[in-house]
């Protein structure tokens, strides 16, 4: 079997899918972006192809080790993100060929169904208790919401009591039963974030995510120890050795994305990692289908899996949703707050390939917001 054509589809609202096509008719989808620099990730796909055309798509791992390390200059988002996908793309092929699910193919299911989280959103408080009731009444037992939208280079305190406000409002929702997981996007410094942990401390988060910037991992130590908050961190990791310095430092919570760090090879070799330092894994992923299905592929195999991100009526999606470009919306019907583990192969899902290729016809230019301090000086998003 060789690879004969590798075709990449921008479609909104902010992703970009691979097609990769065999000469026996395997075709294997995976989720290549860097969300709102799809295009440049589409440029990086295109060169990637060119090694793989006439290639056998089942030495997946020698794939991965020339990718990503037969060009002099390696790593950084936009390569591992092309990589990543392409990855996916591979194992759903290689699925397709033997006949069963991936998680199968590394290794067999360590459990029947994988816990998922809602998103709540968080930036404006007004409606929150509203929202993480839906997602009660719906079944969720977790949810995740913005710590804050802008914040000052040192959170005031009225920045602190808002975000105290805001998760105790969910907290009384949720009662001492469910989880509320916070993401701070590194919006606060290191300092705004020490004082946030200690506050929420008794609120009992599930985790805060990015406290720290991932270029302030140097600090990690320090913020760790200072507080009892399980600290996460990782959708701006791109590989094992990113995630070593985080896990030496003690962070509770490994989240990669498999669509940014390196796919599911990769991700299933820092699944393994973060095992040797008692963390667990809560994969990164607010994005499509096949990131999601790729996803689920990697907790249904992962012993220190610990819960799903999901996003299904998340606030980035206008356009399109999670269920708009696959036939078969059943590997995404969450009971209790849980997907359910099917045999059916590859990534498990069947893509709408007619709605794909109608959807990249139209395209997209997503871009992340870009804000702005009150004296005009850049603001992280």
């Amino acid at each position: 079997m060789k690879i004969t054509r590798i075709e990449t589809f921008l479609v909104p609202p902010r992703w970009l899918f691979c097609r990769i096509e065999t000469d026996e008719g395997v075709v294997g989808w995976g989720e290549p972006v860097v969300e709102g620099r799809a295009e440049v990730v589409r440029a990086a796909v295109d060169v990637l192809a060119e090694y793989l055309i006439g290639q056998d798509p089942l030495r997946i791992q020698d794939h991965w080790q020339v990718l990503s390390k037969g060009g002099f200059y390696r790593g950084g988002p936009i390569l591992s993100s092309a990589v990543a996908g392409i990855d996916q793309a591979l194992w759903d092929i290689a699925g397709k060929t033997y006949g069963a699910p991936v998680h199968a193919l590394l290794g067999g299911p360590v459990r029947d169904r994988v816990r998922v989280y809602a998103w709540v959103g968080g930036d404006e408080p007004a409606r929150l208790a509203e929202e993480v009731t839906a997602q009660v009444e719906a079944g969720f037992t977790a949810v995740k919401m913005n710590a804050a939208g802008r914040t000052s280079p040192l959170a005031t305190p009225a920045e602190t009591a808002a975000v105290v406000e805001r998760v105790t409002a969910v907290r009384e929702v949720l009662g001492p039963g469910r989880d509320v997981a916070i993401d701070m996007h590194g919006r606060f410094g290191p300092a705004g974030a020490r004082r946030v942990l200690h506050a929420i401390e008794p609120l009992h988060p599930l985790f805060v995510e990015e406290p720290l910037l991932p270029e302030q991992g140097h600090l990690l130590p320090a913020l760790v120890g200072a507080t009892s908050v399980p600290i996460a961190t990782g959708e701006r990791l791109y590989g094992r050795a990113d995630f070593l310095p985080a896990l030496t430092a003690g962070i509770a919570v490994a989240q990669p994305d498999l669509s940014h760090a390196g796919g599911i090879s990769e991700v299933h070799r820092i699944g393994a990692l973060a095992e040797t330092f008692g963390a667990q894994l809560a994969p990164h992923c607010p994005l499509g289908p096949i990131a999601l299905a790729a996803s689920l592929q990697i907790a249904f195999a992962t012993p220190n899996f610990l819960i799903q991100e999901q996003s299904r009526g998340i606030h980035y999606n206008k356009e399109a949703d999670l269920l708009s470009y696959v036939v078969d919306t059943e590997p995404f019907r969450f009971e209790g707050g849980h997907a359910r583990r099917t045999g059916q192969p590859g990534l498990g899902i069947t893509v709408d390939e007619s709605a794909v290729r109608a959807a990249d016809r139209a395209g997209h230019a997503w871009r992340n917001p870009v804000w702005r301090q009150d004296d005009g000086a850049f603001a992280e998003w």
